[in-house]
């Protein structure tokens, strides 16, 4: 016979009366159903939930009165820090200036590696995954190679080549943080020092019903999700980051997310031009490739208004269309590709001011419940909500075959796969080898094959010159360090 269960047996009366506070209470309505150590499991699960900030976001997400973005204006030319118009006295004069603050210690990369590759075919963190390279390395081993290189590019830098150590502040999920910390344990931080990798976890929310009624995902246990990449400001912030960044002399943080496979993080020219710019906060862009393209946009609220992102399902068909008559180029242009730098003071601020504001993004999904998948609203924030808040973003452009390689999608698909990501690097790692000398030999088709480069190695194509100059190379092959 199974354990007996006293139905009679009364919820914590504390709690109980806290649910009804906030019309909650419907998350008891299997208690007289539930065994003692399901009871258990659910106060527990019940408690963690900070119930008047659980509130404050539903209510200012569901039924928010905040004017959309409809009225958007494009971001005029002059805002923007072109890749076409800079000079190379600026570029020398950025990368100087982005080495030496690195090499006090003023620069922190924040990753923002919360979800799991589950639309490659893996149950893994993305960060784990290997996209065929020549060396097999993983996402996150390019990451860590190229802040290794940052690292020793600025100390060679210094007059007397003082060590350099970038903090690397890495933002799990409760989907992903174990499996993260085992990764980078089982590789030895891929040669990082262990106290420079920081890892902290996001939050989650309570999934809820249109009326904003928390959905129950088994008797015992409240239906969650991740709160979204945004949810990287009030995570900093709960974990105490902010402040041991402060202490650390830190002064700006480059932020990134895992599944850039060019991302160039730590990127001493775009430290540089921030730093010479004085902005709060920075963010590199790449011109759309064509309409229809499944990117964010930089818009301004208004004309002369602050910046923000408008969401490719946002930009209405005719504005995505849309040709300035003066550059012939498309209106809307300026494609989001989540590489941002924030200055310190900034991101402390902004943390404080998108909690009191605690407007999220909603996302209707069929929520996993006890009576199956019913339809649900998930509330997240997004890494670009910090824009509004700043009094001014500069807008940095790159090349899109040199920093925007994304992951996307399983192989097999049309763009953003391991495959299409594999070949942006090959190819622009052959046009370093050939631009410093070296040869291309090749049996295959060229426009399917390359050169890798290790990170260790070249950052962004210096240092080459020695070892390419009058060699040979068979593709597809590897140049390690």
């Amino acid at each position: 016979m199974g354990e007996a269960v006293d139905e009679d047996a009364a919820p914590p009366q504390t709690l109980l009366e806290r649910l009804k506070d906030f019309g909650q209470e419907q998350t008891l309505c299997f208690w007289p159903e539930l065994k003692p150590e399901e009871r258990d499991i659910l106060v527990r699960d019940l408690e963690t939930l900070d119930l008047p900030r659980v509130d404050r976001i539903v209510k200012n997400t569901l039924f928010s009165s905040e004017v959309p973005l409809s009225q958007a204006e494009a971001i005029p030319e002059s805002s923007v820090s072109t890749y076409e118009e800079r000079t190379a006295e600026e570029r020398e004069r950025w990368w100087g200036l982005g080495l030496k603050a690195i090499s006090e210690g003023k620069l922190a990369v924040l990753l923002l590696s919360g979800g799991q590759g589950t639309r490659l075919g893996s149950s893994d963190p993305k960060g784990c995954f290997n996209i065929g390279l020549p060396s097999g390395k993983s996402l996150f081993q390019l990451q860590a190679e190229r802040i290794l290189r940052v690292q020793k590019l600025a100390a060679q830098s210094t007059s007397i080549g003082t060590p350099v150590r970038i903090p690397w502040y890495i933002m799990t999920s409760p989907f992903t943080d174990d499996a993260t910390r085992k990764f980078f344990e089982n590789r030895k931080y891929f040669g990082l020092e262990r106290e420079q990798v920081i890892f902290f976890q996001q939050g989650t929310l309570p999934c809820v019903t249109k009326e904003g009624r928390i959905i129950m995902e088994a008797p015992y246990q409240v239906a969650r999700a991740p709160d979204g990449n945004g949810g990287v400001y009030s995570a900093l912030k709960a974990s105490k980051h902010l402040d041991g960044m402060a202490k650390k002399g830190i002064q700006f943080v480059d932020c990134c997310s895992v599944d850039n496979a060019l991302v160039r993080v730590a990127d001493p020219l775009f430290l540089g031009y921030c730093v010479e710019k004085g902005v709060p906060c920075a963010a590199k862009v790449v011109r759309k490739a064509y309409p229809q393209e499944r990117v964010g946009v930089f818009v301004q609220r208004g004309k002369g208004g602050p910046v923000a992102v408008l969401e490719y399902s946002e930009l209405d068909p005719t504005l995505a269309f849309a040709i300035n008559q003066e550059s012939g180029r498309l209106h809307f242009k300026w494609s989001n590709v989540c590489m941002q730098m924030f200055s310190l003071d900034f991101l402390s601020d902004v943390a404080e001011e998108l909690e009191r504001d605690s407007i999220y993004h909603m996302a209707e999904k069929k929520i996993p419940s006890i009576e199956g998948p019913v339809p649900g609203i998930k509330m997240e924030q997004f890494i670009f909500d910090a824009f509004s808040y700043a009094p001014s973003v500069a807008l940095f452009e790159v090349l899109r075959e040199e920093e925007f390689a994304p992951v996307k999608n399983a192989s097999g698909a049309s763009v953003d796969t391991p495959d299409t990501a594999r070949l942006l690097i090959l190819r622009l790692h052959m046009r370093w080898v050939v631009a410093a000398g070296g040869f291309i030999l090749h049996t295959v088709p060229l426009y399917a094959t390359g050169v890798e480069v290790s990170p260790l190695l070249s950052y962004a194509g210096e240092n080459l010159e020695e070892i390419c100059r009058g060699r040979s190379f068979h593709v597809p092959c590897e140049i390690p360090a």
